[in-house]
């Protein structure tokens, strides 16, 4: 009788940003002989350190990581192309024998990776990319999401009409193959097991916390960072560069605001953002093992790696 191959195993660590998801994967990748697979899409660009919140060289060094300053700042690395660099990372690490952990709190990115999204391999077209930026600036936002939802109803009920960016994506996709995005996005979900691990706290908590970890990073030299940037030839257009924790510098540079401001902007969005990371992974997810941080040690979440890595696939 044929038997069936196990299926490896895959831990996924989630949560909003500043929660303590670097920390919790160091740990379990040196208590399980396990390497980093990052999903985060800010983490990736290199001469970014601060702003995003970068693993410190010890924290690098004390485990393996993959998918960290990978690609320069000008660089578009899009959904379909980290979703292939991820499947090879957490390939790799299997194929020595590790246990591949997935952590990172870019929810459209892990869920990419973990639900194996049809994602289509087409390339930006920046001239059409600014004719549909310019179509939005003529007759508006909800008049380009009407558009959208005219070829593709499903993909355009799935998206607010006010985020112009995944409106024009979701466009250029049908524009440049006559196949809608919906098509497109068929999910085969990948051959892995899963152990899906949450960390949260509450909110008002983290939001202290968000607070403190900001203005630690503008003591440690964001705007320093962010004109090093600017004077390396790396513009506001660029989707790195219009990123949490470097945009709220632009009025900041040109004199329209002060440090105390663009740092007070930074919390307020970075708040915003949060509430967008919940919106991916809710706590009512019953797949995710919710952990809250404030209250819990890492003790249970090691036994409960440790108890889905001896099971079989």
């Amino acid at each position: 009788m044929k038997t069936t191959p196990p299926h490896p195993p895959l831990i996924v660590i989630v949560g909003p940003t500043g929660i303590g998801k670097t920390g919790l994967g160091i740990a379990l990748a040196r208590r399980f002989s396990g390497q980093i697979i990052s999903a985060d899409s800010r983490q990736i660009y290199r001469l970014m350190d601060i702003g995003t919140a970068k693993p410190t060289p010890a924290e690098l060094a004390a485990a393996p990581h993959h998918l960290i300053d990978i690609v320069p700042p000008d660089y578009t690395l899009t959904l379909a192309e980290f979703q292939e660099r991820a499947y090879a990372a957490i390939e790799a690490v299997l194929a020595v024998g590790d246990a591949p952990l997935l952590v990172g709190g870019a929810g459209q990115w892990v869920r990419a990776v973990i639900e194996g999204w049809g994602i289509p391999r087409v390339p930006p077209d920046p001239p059409l990319r600014a004719a549909l930026q310019a179509e939005a600036g003529a007759s508006g936002a909800e008049a380009l999401h009407a558009r959208l939802a005219a070829i593709d109803p499903a993909a355009a009920a799935k998206l607010d009409y006010r985020n112009v960016r995944r409106v024009i994506r979701a466009l250029e996709v049908y524009l440049k193959t006559g196949i809608p995005l919906s098509e497109h996005q068929k999910k085969s979900p990948p051959p892995y097991r899963l152990l899906q691990i949450g960390l949260t706290m509450p909110r008002e908590q983290l939001y202290r916390r968000i607070d403190a970890r900001i203005e630690g990073m503008v003591a440690a030299g964001l705007p320093a960072e962010v004109q090093m940037l600017l004077a390396r030839g790396y513009g506001w257009q660029l989707p790195s560069m219009s990123g949490l924790g470097y945009r709220q510098f632009r009025p900041y540079f040109a004199g329209e605001i002060s440090l105390a401001e663009a740092t007070a902007s930074i919390k307020k969005d970075t708040r915003r953002f949060i509430r967008q990371q919940y919106a991916w992974f809710r706590p009512t997810d019953a797949a995710i093992h919710w952990v809250d941080v404030s209250v819990a040690g890492s003790g249970g979440v090691t036994a409960l790696a440790e108890r889905f890595l001896q099971a079989e696939g």
